[in-house]
């Protein structure tokens, strides 16, 4: 178990607990897992695409992506249902928290003119989504192997409404927006 995980588990269910006004530890909003996306549509063109931003995914989290198709047949897409369009990281238990700790202390710092995440990026199960623009923003990229700069999609699915999710990201270490007045 990793020291991040193991310092919410010791002491942040107690501090959302108290903030929140919860009855018991088991209602306490907790991460469930983190999904990493890359949609890759020019994947369609270039095959070597996917095996080169595959390896990157690996080196990022540690695991091996898995590949998303089409669902139905696009034609202004020039897209065929069973095609690869992207592909997708499901982390849980401790390379989920492995993760956010990298992207809260070193990846989101590093990103240029970064004033804080969005607060207005929840749904209505709670659930955060985040953008990125580039893959290079993490450590573990060398920019003389990237192809092509693409973008990344990272889901935090957390029990618990919009508020509890708040609550933990921010206990967790996620730098919010200031709230302009």
């Amino acid at each position: 178990m990793s020291e991040f995980h193991q310092k919410y588990l010791k002491e942040g269910r107690q501090k959302l607990i108290k903030d929140l006004g919860l009855a018991n530890i088991m209602s306490a909003p907790k991460l469930i897992k983190v999904v990493i996306n890359c949609g890759m549509g020019e994947a369609l063109a270039n095959k070597k695409s996917i095996d080169s931003m595959s390896q990157q995914l690996m080196q990022i989290t540690g695991q091996r992506p898995i590949s998303t198709k089409a669902r139905q047949d696009i034609s202004s897409f020039k897209v065929r249902k069973g095609d690869v369009i992207g592909l997708k990281v499901t982390l849980r238990g401790t390379k989920m928290y492995d993760f956010i700790e990298k992207l809260v202390k070193i990846v989101l710092p590093r990103i240029r003119d970064f004033r804080g995440i969005r607060n207005n990026c929840f749904d209505k199960d709670g659930n955060y989504t985040l953008g990125l623009s580039e893959q290079i923003v993490f450590p573990e990229i060398e920019y003389s192997q990237v192809d092509k700069v693409r973008g990344l999609e990272i889901t935090l699915v957390i029990s618990g409404g919009q508020k509890e999710t708040k609550k933990l990201m921010e206990y967790l270490g996620f730098p919010f927006q200031k709230e302009s007045a």
